[in-house]
């Protein structure tokens, strides 16, 4: 794997002549240290956005067939940094997600709970009201903590709810400063911050209107698709009649917009309070707030 968010020099400079196909993995394994194994390794570029050169390098590379590669990164960034390359029509876009509550029951060591909610489920067959309590304590486990891997990470190797938050911080702020490289005026960011305010009012639809001054959905169009792209939020547009056809009825002009993760969600929701022992307390209360959400 090949981090560019600190990759040496060295590194970065492999890929400045692909000419000569063997000298570069002759150098490239020097470089890191690691064998490769025709048809059976794959090299990952990581942040490859911060790269664009590496990027373009795949169409050769994949060309060569020796081995696999896998490009991770910001979506935002990706889409953004592709000036002066060719984009490889190699690339295969694999579309990624949170974690979702069975894949979370699975990160935990849990491989009985959902199996089982499945069997009663078809059943129609009651759990109790004690096994029922410890197993709605468990999703708002997830609805608190989120299906984010390195926020699951963090609850895994710690246990400290502050430490989880402080994470989904971090996350949250990537992904502020991603918006701000696309949108200098911040009201990607701005309506980002606006979502728990927007769906705490429990209205029909997003109103852009009364968390930015002086827009109308033509000026918001090519931002909300940029937000809707970057896969940071869930946009559900309004549709007159989803019996036809969603498509052919969808009014882009009225829609409510959800984080991306729950766990970002709760985060966001907190954000001008100090993560503190009142939402682990609100978490054990069942989180009735949450929960609507």
């Amino acid at each position: 794997m090949i981090d560019f968010s600190k990759a040496s020099d060295e590194e970065k400079g492999v890929f400045n002549n692909l000419s000569n196909i063997d000298f570069f993995f002759a150098t490239l394994k020097l470089i890191e240290g690691t064998a490769l194994y025709e048809r059976e390794s794959v090299i990952i570029f990581d942040e490859v956005q911060l790269f664009p050169v590496a990027r373009q390098a795949i169409k050769h590379l994949v060309a060569d067939g020796r081995y696999d590669y896998i490009e991770t990164g910001s979506l935002i960034s990706i889409h953004k940094n592709v000036e002066s390359i060719a984009i490889p029509s190699e690339e295969e876009p694999i579309n990624m997600y949170p974690m979702d509550y069975e894949e979370f029951r699975w990160a935990m060591g849990d491989v009985a709970t959902m199996p089982l909610l499945k069997e009663m489920y078809q059943k129609r067959q009651s759990l109790g009201d004690g096994v029922n309590r410890k197993l709605m304590l468990d999703f708002r486990l997830y609805m608190l903590i989120g299906g984010m891997p390195q926020a699951v990470n963090t609850y895994l190797q710690t246990h400290d709810f502050s430490q989880v938050d402080k994470t989904k911080r971090g996350i949250i702020r990537l992904y502020l400063q991603d918006f701000n490289k696309i949108d200098p005026n911040e009201r990607a960011a701005t309506l980002f911050n606006a979502i728990p305010a927007q769906l705490y009012k429990n209205s029909s639809r997003y109103q852009p209107t009364q968390v930015l001054e002086n827009t109308n959905n033509e000026r918001l169009a090519p931002i909300l698709h940029m937000m809707e792209e970057s896969k940071t939020v869930n946009i559900a547009w309004h549709a007159d009649d989803p019996h036809v056809g969603m498509g052919l009825t969808t009014n882009r002009g009225a829609y409510k917009m959800y984080v991306c993760d729950t766990g970002l969600f709760v985060t966001l929701a907190f954000w001008e309070k100090d993560f503190t022992d009142n939402i682990i307390y609100e978490y054990k209360r069942k989180m009735p707030s949450v929960s609507a959400c």
